[in-house]
């Protein structure tokens, strides 16, 4: 029998995946916003010239070689510089060396172990766009990592023919510089689902390990990435140190005197040379232990657009503040990170020209959808009998999306609250449809029941002809639905609890309920279908919103084979095609004329004739005051007429 509980999974990640691709438009709009408000993050930023003008200053910032040499400012020196200058100017060459240390002092770099060194550059000019390097490195992991301590790189940065070494004669605080980032990141250990099998013995005591997990709540380990991106910003330009955004502050290492202008206002900075993180994926870490040994490191060094790092840095703090306040269990705005986690998922494992079909084809579902569920509603609003109407499909319906709604919520930690809200408006539309073709009335239960009151559904009116041979349809269609769909779904329940684990009994119940629902769902159309056949008509079809919704199918076929899934998966992408040929059979077969009443009264086109005729203003004619008065007339003759005739009867009479 196939995983019908694997594709249950699977069918709710195709659910998630349309989610996540809404949201990838969504957050594209973010971004240029985010990019439209850049000088609220970073502040002004000025030309990067030798000298630029500076707010509150009397003069330009003067190059750092121009520095004044007597500290003579015409102002109160102030420890935070207001505005900030780059030191070295462009096309200067550059070595930099990274070294990796469990300790955040470091010796000279004479007395550090060979293996520490991770690459040694030379002559790298700054502001030349083309020039990139590659370092690819195995690492030996120190021991105190392996015991969950951060792994830290060290960056020594100096101007070519200059020493690196802090320690070394003659370093020169003008022309080199020295910072560190972490290497390593401490993050929540992922939680695992922990399942049993629930007919086996030891089912107490894997119950009592996993209360025995939960009890221990975040539990934080030590992980590592082997990618990382090193890049300078050549165009950075002058600052505004206060108002620059903290993300980008952090990334910045002023000059190392504290050498102001001479306002005592304005500093320098060393190149910003960025240790890029933001394509590192939580999923594509590993944990580190006592286990691992050695690690690959490959490292691309580059140079980056100012702005295009800004965008980058303020967005990488603000997800990581999220996740860790997520992970802490406080309140958070913007979801727990993993939103923006599966975007850069997909923008990073996508093809391009996939993507952006996904991006267009996303468009087209979300239009078919919506007007899908505006056809539907209207549909049914305008509903005035139950001919060719399957209560019990509607009925099983809203009790198959309740199932799948509480398997959802049995798997909270891997579902958006968009899906849940998808799915809870979609039961809410079942249940108003139910209370548009019957009444729902609750009852006295008979002598001798359980429970004392029932549920009964009744007639809103006496039954037409068709509409008891639609009620007699519908039942014999669910009589033969109960006999395969009833032996399959008990076949399932007993292959999932004695092969399959789970994390409860009621986790049993609703996986298995909702894995029937996922394979064998599309059954619930074979009714609509069979009474269309008996009534010989499809006139009392939502033919629109069945459109739509077919449309909708056909695109999530289109993904069934552009997304990587399982062959069985793939080809029950294509059962719903089925039902739809079927209906389009019967469109053909039993074809309607739209623009006449049909055989259950209902109007078409003529309804709306008439009701735009009843509501159109009456409009008088041209002539029509000229046609009053000569009626008026008219009357006025006959009246004198009929008078003089009158008299004259009544004079013959007296004679």
């Amino acid at each position: 029998m196939p995983d019908t509980s694997g594709r249950a999974r699977q069918q709710e990640q195709q659910q998630d995946s349309w989610s996540w691709a809404q949201k990838i438009f969504q957050s594209i709009g973010i971004f240029l916003l985010v990019q439209f408000a850049m000088n609220q993050f970073m502040g002004n930023k000025q030309n990067n010239n030798s000298a630029a003008k500076v707010p509150g200053a009397n003069d330009p910032i003067p190059a750092f070689g121009d520095r004044p040499s007597s500290a003579d400012p015409e102002g109160p020196y102030n420890p935070i510089p207001q505005s900030i200058a780059p030191m070295w100017p462009q096309d200067t060459l550059l070595d930099i060396s990274m070294y990796i240390s469990t300790s955040l002092a470091m010796p000279s770099l004479k007395s550090l172990p060979r293996d520490s060194l991770i690459f040694e550059e030379r002559n790298f000019r700054l502001g030349n766009w083309t020039d990139s390097r590659e370092i690819s490195k195995t690492i030996i992991v120190p021991k105190e990592v392996q015991n969950n301590q951060t792994l830290w790189g060290h960056f020594y940065v100096a101007q070519s023919g200059t020493p690196l070494d802090p320690t070394a004669a003659g370093y020169n605080v003008a022309a080199a510089y020295h910072f560190f980032r972490p290497i390593t990141q401490h993050l929540p250990r992922k939680k695992l689902r922990k399942t049993r099998n629930l007919l086996t013995a030891n089912n107490q005591s894997e119950l009592e390990i996993e209360e025995e997990s939960e009890s221990r709540g975040t539990v934080y380990a030590n992980h590592y990435h082997p990618n990382f991106t090193l890049s300078l910003i050549p165009d950075s330009g002058v600052q505004k140190y206060p108002q620059v955004h903290p993300a980008i502050r952090q990334q910045i290492t002023l000059e190392s005197t504290g050498a102001r202008d001479q306002s005592g206002q304005n500093g320098w900075y060393y190149p910003i040379l960025f240790w890029n993180t933001f394509w590192q994926l939580r999923d594509h870490t590993m944990e580190l232990n006592e286990t691992v040994k050695t690690l690959p490191l490959h490292i691309d060094l580059n140079h980056q657009a100012n702005w295009k790092f800004s965008l980058i840095a303020s967005m990488d703090m603000g997800m990581k503040e999220t996740a860790r306040k997520a992970a802490a269990g406080e309140a958070t705005t913007g979801g727990d990170g993993s939103e923006f986690e599966e975007i850069k998922r997909i923008l990073l494992d996508s093809n391009p020209i996939l993507l952006m079909t996904t991006g267009v084809v996303t468009v087209f579902h979300t239009v078919f959808e919506m007007l899908a569920f505006k056809n539907d509603v209207s549909h049914w609003r305008k509903k005035k009998d139950n001919v060719g109407t399957s209560v019990r499909t509607i009925l099983a319906n809203v009790i198959m999306q309740g199932i799948i709604f509480l398997y959802l919520m049995d798997n909270n930690e891997n579902t958006s609250w968009m899906i849940l809200f998808g799915q809870g408006m979609g039961i809410a539309i079942e249940a108003w449809k139910i209370t548009k073709a019957v009444n729902i009335r609750i009852r006295q239960a008979p002598p001798g029941s359980l429970i004392p009151y029932t549920i009964q559904f009744e007639d809103k009116h006496a039954l037409s002809e068709s509409e008891k041979k639609t009620q007699e349809y519908d039942q014999i269609a669910f009589k033969y639905l109960y006999i395969i769909a009833v032996p399959l779904l008990l076949a399932y329940a007993a292959y999932s609890l004695v092969y399959e684990t789970h994390k409860s009994w009621y986790s049993f119940i609703i996986t298995t309920l909702v894995g029937s629902v996922y394979a064998y769902g599309f059954l619930m159309m074979v009714p609509s279908l069979y009474i269309n056949y008996r009534l010989k008509s499809v006139a009392h079809m939502p033919a629109r919103a069945m459109t739509y919704k077919f449309l909708n199918t056909f695109i999530d076929d289109l993904f069934a084979f552009t997304i990587k899934m399982p062959t069985l998966h793939r080809l029950a992408t294509l059962r719903d095609d089925v039902i739809f040929f079927v209906y389009l059979y019967q469109s053909w077969r039993y074809k309607v004329d739209y623009t006449r009443v049909n055989e259950f009264g209902q109007g078409g086109e003529e309804e709306e004739v008439e009701e735009k005729k009843a509501s159109k203003p009456l409009v008088a004619a041209a002539d029509g005051d000229a046609k009053v008065n000569q009626g008026l007339e008219d009357a006025k003759q006959a009246d004198a007429n009929a008078t003089a005739r009158m008299q004259d009867a009544a004079a013959r009479k007296r004679k």
